[in-house]
């Protein structure tokens, strides 16, 4: 995005790994890209960095929310803490954000919501109980969003993104039933597809302000489809699936 003359403002919590990011980018961009720490866990911090945003470049026309966590256990064997976790970075952070930015949208009338989801957003499987609850949030408040707006505001856009399996370190931060990290790269994320193909994928649905796109494997994209016009038949095939 940075190579198409984007003005950039980076945010997640590691300072050091957003200025990797920004070092990444082509020289002739760098001055366009701002640096903006960021904890989705810490909600009493958003609306204080929202306005910081909103004071580096003036305005900002859209917003990628990208920040989560995942998760790798049985969900009688979750802790109640890990679940509130999940929530809290995956759907509650997002939420606020949102909320914050909304106002600045709404004065400007045009802004785009861009929601990095997943596919556990439309289905749920073993082992990602916490975590498909928390992307099935995300859809019922961003489709419910988008139809407030639609009359009022129809230039403020929504885009819910539902990546399948993407080759990220994803796995290794997702939490346990105790809340540790699982430290271990999966097979079905390790197989997954290469981000940057994902990332091209992921433009031209926000460039064509599309409001839900599935990207990933067949399996993955299937499965939505499946679950949606054959829910017994998908009930039946997931219990079974191979996925960690």
């Amino acid at each position: 995005m940075a190579a198409r003359g984007n003005r950039l403002i980076l945010s997640a919590r590691r300072k050091e790994e957003l200025e990797r990011v920004k070092g990444n980018c082509p020289p002739q961009a760098q001055a366009n890209i701002r640096i903006l720490p960021l904890d989705l866990s810490k909600p009493e911090t958003l609306s204080l960095t929202t306005e910081a945003a909103l004071q580096l470049f003036g305005n900002i026309d859209v917003v990628i929310l990208n920040g989560g966590i995942s998760q790798r256990s049985l969900a009688m064997e979750t802790q109640t803490e890990v679940d509130r976790m999940l929530m809290e970075v995956n759907y509650f952070g997002n939420v606020a954000l949102t909320k914050f930015l909304l106002p600045h949208f709404l004065q400007r009338k045009s802004g785009h919501l861009v929601v990095v989801s997943s596919v556990m957003g439309k289905f749920g499987t073993p082992w990602r109980s916490g975590y498909a609850a928390s992307k099935h949030a995300l859809h019922g408040f961003y489709d419910s969003l988008r139809a407030e707006l639609w009359k009022s505001c129809p230039d403020i856009h929504v885009t819910l993104i539902c990546p399948g399996w993407v080759r990220t370190p994803i796995t290794l931060h997702a939490l346990t039933g105790d809340g540790t990290p699982l430290n271990k790269m999966d097979r079905a994320t390790h197989t997954g597809m290469d981000p940057n193909r994902f990332v091209q994928h992921m433009i031209r649905a926000i460039e064509k302000r599309k409001e839900e796109v599935y990207i990933g494997g067949m399996k993955e994209v299937l499965a939505v489809y499946l679950k949606r016009f054959f829910p017994s038949l998908f009930s039946r095939i997931v219990r079974k699936a191979r996925v960690r």
